[in-house]
């Protein structure tokens, strides 16, 4: 059976940080799908067609041995569950891994249908710098249903919102920087 990694991502804009979780992806699942959405816990600063094509340009500059990363914008939704749903009508005898940032552990309980969404995928955590993961968190997602993986690799020390505030470019490849410059985004 197809091992399909789901990620999306709000990717305000997309960092090297994403990049480099998608690379690590790639090397583990057959297929890793992407998509930009508007996080209803979040707000944003930038439409979601620029998210889009931001992280178009991210994949673009993955060298990834198989080529298995697609950005899939038809699978944005604010709700996970109505995402899964139209994953399922594309890849219809997969296994579903659905990839987190260990900030959104703490949400996850209040997102829509979580108990039906998490008899559907197993959950993989990433880890995030300054985001630790606590065991009574794990433990009330497991009383949910979840299934739950924590990554063994690390997320780097950037953030899309350390880039809002700071406008440090370093956490940027340099694709997406010149989309920003070029769209006069985050000014």
């Amino acid at each position: 059976m197809t091992q399909i990694a789901l990620f999306g991502t709000s990717a305000d804009p997309p960092t090297s940080g994403h990049q480099a979780i998608l690379l690590w992806l790639s090397q583990r699942f057959d297929k890793v799908v992407v998509w930009a959405s508007d996080n209803p816990f979040k707000t944003h600063q930038t439409l979601l067609e620029h998210r889009m094509a931001m992280l178009s340009l991210l994949i673009e500059e993955i060298n990834a041995q198989k080529a298995n990363i697609a950005l899939h914008p038809e699978l944005s939704s604010r709700r996970t569950l109505e995402t899964l749903k139209r994953a399922k009508n594309y890849w219809s005898d997969a296994d579903y891994t659905l990839v987190v940032g260990s900030d959104l552990v703490q949400q996850i309980p209040q997102w829509y249908q979580i108990e039906t969404l998490l008899k559907q995928v197993e959950l993989l955590i990433i880890p995030r710098p300054g985001y630790q993961v606590v065991e009574m968190d794990l433990d009330h997602l497991k009383k949910l249903g979840a299934t739950l993986t924590i990554a063994t690799v690390t997320g780097l020390p950037v953030s899309s919102s350390h880039y809002r505030q700071t406008g440090n470019t370093e956490v940027l490849t340099t694709r997406v920087q010149d989309y920003i410059n070029r769209e006069k985004l985050y000014e």
